[in-house]
């Protein structure tokens, strides 16, 4: 067997007109991820492994290289003394230091924890919490190797500004060495690089916004659509450029920007000697119009461009699943998956392709105890090696006749195109757009230099990511201001006066109360598979999972709303779902913790007992289920359920890791007069 890594490192281009970073993603992900992921790589030889470098996330982290705080708006508040700040400075720099993940970043760190429950802060306490905030980033090498990091980590509290100084310095320092540390990797010959058009754009929708409906013929695509067929290509050409300015290199491959692709984009990628690219399961399948596990396994050659396919199920597992179990339990797992394709395909080439930054503050210590473990395991595999791209290219290839439009979610584009804010969006580029040609003569060379960059920018895919409601995110009114941004500053660099539409937020305001609604009261429903009654569900808390909230995304489970609540005996759980496919499951596993308790239920029926547990299900209308509280020595507990279909896990919920329930709640916070 043959396996490739392709880890994608991107972040969308967060400058403002004025070229200030307005959100510090870049720098955070810069100390946590984008050294420790080839550090983790170099530290067992014989791995090898891919990294999708986008421009974007180039370009910003040079910003960083002379300045931390200089081009960076949360940095720069960060130095200065907390008492000159600004209240609403105050506020916004609370909202971005609470935004750290709680059970893997927060919770361990004591003084971050107490902070984390305050809502206001004295001067020498918001201090303390700027400088846990940043330690909480600092990723394995740092804590590992860095004196700075180990023995601000080792005070825990009272923090001074000299503190955040020293801290400051010493992550400057650290970041000047991320590119050169690439380049050394890539000469020994363990990493290869790929990279992605310029912006992160969705180059089939660029080309021809009819793509969207050849992949799902009842999206709602804007009517003012044109094609920017010369964007596209820029695209490519400066990302080639940008790329070969830093590495010396040119990139001999292309993660496209959500793995999307169709014939025309190929076109251009050949037509700038790219050597290869890859995209998802679903567009192969597509293409064949059929559905084999085994045609997944091999490079393909589409009019001479060679094509790789990600195992959408394997990449989910690291992605999504793995950072609910413990490192040996997951890396077992995935070794077992891979002794299953094995077994069934000749020579199989597997391509595990997914983002490496944005899963890990998920895993317990970054994931450091998995990738330890998974790369010492695949080491000691006899009949399992690891390839970087470039010598996956040397392997034999099959032909694709045709190429199916689509993108990495369900071979579709609809999370970008579609919904009335998605297709706002556009609708607002492409108008710019028009304006800008109906101008464009009588702007001098270097005004259209600077029009043509914010066309690009705005043309990134994650702005239309965070429209709509099947994503979430605390900071999805600063992408839309960076993306209306874009549109505002080309007009006025037209000397036009924006129209006003350009000023109204595209976004509708959203919280977490869209998806996750807490239980109000007591409730003690009849569990038979049936809605019996409205009433006896009032006041259960709700679960969105339509409503998925993640810088990521999975393939969507067949459970799409949790119901829940307790009463002094019982918890309750009520599942609204594709009934007919939730049913075909092999079980459900329920996991409680404290305590360690998982259960297995075999659906339809079933009732079972673990450690005095009661858990007794039963599948019609709806799939109901009660817990006994008796046993569970404890003030609150997590709970989350695993729907297994033919060995594997289909979905997890709830989506954002585990349900919290306070075994003695009055709901007395939930009510109003």
């Amino acid at each position: 067997m043959k396996l490739n890594f392709l880890w994608h490192m991107h972040q969308p281009d967060y400058r403002d007109a004025t070229g200030i970073m307005q959100l510090p993603w870049v720098f955070l992900h810069a100390i946590k991820d984008y050294y420790d992921m080839p550090w983790m790589v170099e530290g067992k030889e014989g791995i090898k492994a891919t990294f999708n470098i986008t421009p974007s996330l180039i370009k910003q982290l040079q910003l960083y290289e002379n300045d931390l705080s200089k081009n960076d708006k949360f940095l720069t508040l960060l130095r200065d003394e907390t008492a000159k700040l600004q209240d609403e400075e105050k506020a916004w720099i609370v909202k971005i230091c609470k935004s750290s993940n709680y059970e893997t970043m927060i919770k361990p760190l004591t003084r971050y924890k107490e902070l984390f429950a305050q809502y206001d802060y004295t001067h020498s306490e918001l201090i303390e919490l700027q400088v846990l905030f940043i330690l909480s980033w600092c990723g394995n090498y740092l804590r590992q190797n860095s004196s700075v990091v180990q023995e601000l980590l080792q005070k825990q509290r009272d923090y001074n500004q000299h503190d955040k100084k020293v801290l400051f310095n010493e992550l400057q320092n650290f970041m000047r060495g991320i590119f050169d540390y690439y380049k050394k990797l890539h000469s020994k010959g363990s990493v290869s690089f790929s990279t992605t058009p310029l912006n992160h754009p969705i180059l089939p929708l660029l080309l021809d916004m009819n793509n969207a409906l050849v992949a799902h013929p009842l999206t709602n695509i804007p009517k003012n659509h044109i094609p920017l067929q010369e964007d596209a290509l820029l695209q490519i050409q400066r990302a080639q450029e940008i790329f070969e300015d830093i590495f010396g290199c040119k990139p001999s491959g292309f993660w496209p920007a959500e793995g999307a692709v169709d014939p025309k984009s190929v076109a251009l990628y050949s037509a700038q000697d790219v050597g290869w690219i890859a995209t998802d399961e679903a567009i192969l399948f597509k293409s064949l119009n059929k559905i084999e596990k085994g045609l997944l396994y091999h490079p393909y050659i589409y009019k001479g461009m060679r094509i790789c396919f990600r195992d959408h199920y394997l990449s989910d597992l690291i992605g999504f699943t793995y950072r609910h179990k413990n490192a040996e339990e997951a890396v077992l797992d995935f070794v077992r998956e891979l002794q299953k394709i094995e077994s069934q395909n000749s020579d199989p080439l597997v391509c595990v392709i997914l983002d490496g930054e944005n899963a890990w503050e998920f895993y317990k210590a970054n994931g450091y105890e998995f990738f330890q473990m998974l790369y010492t395991k695949l080491l000691s595999l006899p009949w399992c090696q690891t390839l970087t791209m470039d010598e996956v290219c040397k392997l034999p290839t099959k032909t694709l006749e045709h190429l199916a439009p689509g993108s990495w979610i369900h071979g579709e584009f609809n999370t970008w195109v579609g919904g009335s804010e998605k297709t706002r969006g556009w609708e607002l580029l492409f108008m710019t757009k028009q304006d800008y040609i109906h101008h464009k003569e009588r702007i001098e060379p270097k005004k259209q230099e600077l029009i043509t960059q914010h066309f690009l920018a705005a043309e990134c895919s994650d702005w239309f990511w965070w429209y709509g409601d099947d994503h979430f995110s605390e900071f999805e009114a600063e992408f839309d201001e960076l993306f209306r941004n874009h549109l505002i500053t080309i007009y006025n660099l037209l000397e036009i006066a924006p129209p006003a539409d350009l000023y109204i937020p595209i976004i509708q305001h959203k919280s977490t109360q869209d998806f996750w609604l807490k239980p109000k009261s007591d409730i003690s429903p009849t569990i038979n598979g049936k809605r019996d009654s409205f009433f006896e569900w009032i006041g259960c808390g709700v679960v969105d999972e339509t409503k998925v909230f993640s810088t990521m995304d999975t393939a969507r489970g067949p459970v799409k709303k949790i119901f829940y609540g307790q009463d002094k005996q019982k918890f309750y759980f009520s599942f609204e779902a594709d009934m007919e496919s939730l049913c075909e499951s092999d079980s459900l596993e329920v996991i409680i913790e404290p305590g360690n308790i998982h259960g297995k239920l075999t659906l339809p029926n079933e009732t079972i007992v673990i450690d005095g547990v009661e858990i007794f299900n039963v599948c019609g209308d709806l799939l109901e289920m009660s817990i006994t509280k008796e046993n569970l020595d404890a003030k609150e507990i997590l709970i989350r359920f695993e729907i297994e279909k033919e060995g594997k896990v289909v979905q997890i919920l709830p989506s954002f890791g585990e349900l919290k329930i306070d075994l003695y709640d009055d709901y007395s916070h939930e009510w109003f007069v």
